[in-house]
């Protein structure tokens, strides 16, 4: 159990953290030990708030993993957003079925106590613009039912919500989505 000046303590970190500004915020691409750091911060938050299991996990850690051995700068993209070299978020594109399917946007996070700054809101539109740049006609993400703020987002981008499917899967029931964005 935390003492209470160890509560104090985390509660000023947090005010410390909202209380950033964009001008605080690098993004940059890879560096070594991002795969572990992306891969972390989503099996824990996904754990800790919708139970998500081993298997999610594991399956960020071999799809990213994959990416990033395959990465090629003229076809994919990486922001990696930190502050005081504390790991805030990331977002990537995956362009390696980009005139079968559309660029794929993949492994989209803001930690929670980065939230609510506008780092997600500059993440996606390095994404988009990174896309439209390089002429891709379409984006799509899959993702999940109650996760609003980032449809929010996403909406804001004009991603349209195009199928929508219940699944079981990394040991829930969920509403798995898939967004589209034509650019």
């Amino acid at each position: 159990m935390l003492a209470n000046r160890d509560l104090n303590k985390t509660r000023t970190n947090e005010f410390e953290f909202k209380s950033l500004t964009m001008s605080d915020i690098k993004i940059q691409g890879y560096f070594p030990g991002v795969v572990g750091k992306i891969t972390e911060i989503h099996a824990v938050y996904y754990h800790e708030h919708w139970g998500f299991d081993v298997s999610f996990e594991t399956q960020v850690g071999r799809e990213l993993s994959i990416f990033i051995s395959e990465f090629d700068a003229d076809r994919d993209g990486l922001w990696v957003a930190t502050a005081d070299d504390k790991f805030a978020g990331a977002v990537a594109i995956d362009g390696k079925q980009v005139m079968r399917e559309g660029a794929r946007l993949r492994w989209f996070i803001v930690d929670p106590e980065f939230q609510g700054a506008g780092l997600g809101q500059q993440l996606i539109s390095r994404a988009v613009q990174f896309c439209k740049e390089k002429g891709y006609p379409k984006i799509f993400l899959w993702t999940f039912e109650g996760l609003d703020p980032a449809r929010r987002l996403y909406e804001r981008h004009d991603f349209r919500l195009r199928e929508a499917q219940e699944v079981q899967q990394w040991g829930q029931t969920i509403n798995e989505q898939k967004f589209e964005l034509i650019l």
